[in-house]
């Protein structure tokens, strides 16, 4: 495994050159003066006490007043969980500017959209489709941030439940939730035991979200959420079986036709009512 300055391991947490550099020695100097930290680091004289306030506000390290001032680093895991903070925050402001921009921005570009949508498309589209791995785990985010009602999960082993977790439990502390796995008897030895700390981990956090195991091969794999009887809502996003495909040259296709996920929600009532067990088969 390729060695990595320390350095370069804090400018991952989006700090500066200058304030990984400081943050750095920090940590392996302990507590100590800004004179001392421009001496051992290189970082300009002129400079090094900006970087230190940054540094501060951000909450990475302790000033202590004096003359000279000294700085003290926080422990690093203080510093990670800061760092959380400080996204948390940041994500929040910014969902606020957003939410401030709604009611300008979609009575500017709504219209536009709209008649634009008239002139150039005729026929409505019945999906489109993202590539697997990041996009559709953002997609799959955003069906559980946006579900109304119910979120149902048909999935192998729910491999990529790490990725959107946060989203998974908002939904399931707001609607229904259900997820369809596959009979573990189908599944290679290593995606076995990925489901089975899956399905611990559910079961143990998420007690009121169902689960089951199909007893037959599941031709596809996806979410869903907001089906209606009537075939007017709904969205999903789903890949079919292709076994000797990579994920990485796989798509998966996104649906917003009502009839499309009406018909997915009578296939998983079908197969979770008649064709699948309730308790773990391992």
């Amino acid at each position: 495994m390729a060695t990595r300055e320390p350095a370069d391991l804090l400018e991952r947490l989006d700090l500066k050159e200058y304030e990984a550099t400081a943050l750095s020695h920090l940590l392996t100097a302990g507590r100590t003066t800004a004179p001392d930290i421009a001496e051992a680091t290189g970082i300009p004289k002129a400079r090094v006490y900006g970087v230190l306030d940054s540094l501060a506000d951000l909450g990475y390290i302790k000033v202590f007043p004096g003359r000279p001032k000294e700085y003290q680093p926080k422990s690093p895991a203080e510093i990670l969980e800061r760092v959380k903070e400080n996204r948390r925050q940041e994500y929040e402001r910014r969902c606020r500017e957003v939410e401030d921009l709604r009611e300008e921005f979609l009575a500017e570009f709504r219209p536009r959209y709209e008649q634009a949508d008239e002139d150039t498309s005729p026929t409505a589209e019945l999906f489109y489709v993202v590539d697997v791995g990041e996009p559709s785990e953002s997609e799959t985010r955003t069906l559980y941030a946006d579900a109304e009602e119910r979120v149902n999960v048909i999935t192998n082993s729910f491999a990529y439940f790490d990725a959107v977790e946060p989203a998974f439990a908002d939904a399931a502390d707001r609607v229904d939730v259900d997820v369809l796995f596959l009979h573990p008897t189908h599944l290679p030895e290593a995606k076995r035991e990925t489901q089975a700390d899956i399905v611990d981990r559910i079961a143990a956090e998420y007690p009121e979200v169902g689960i089951r195991f199909s007893e037959e091969r599941l031709p596809w794999r996806g979410t869903f959420a907001d089906p209606s009887a009537s075939y007017d809502s709904g969205k999903a996003i789903f890949l079919v079986e292709e076994r000797d495909v990579p994920n990485h040259k796989r798509q998966a296709a996104i649906t917003e036709n009502g009839s499309f996920v009406a018909g997915m929600q009578r296939y998983f009532d079908l197969v979770w009512d008649h064709e699948s067990l309730a308790e773990y088969p391992g």
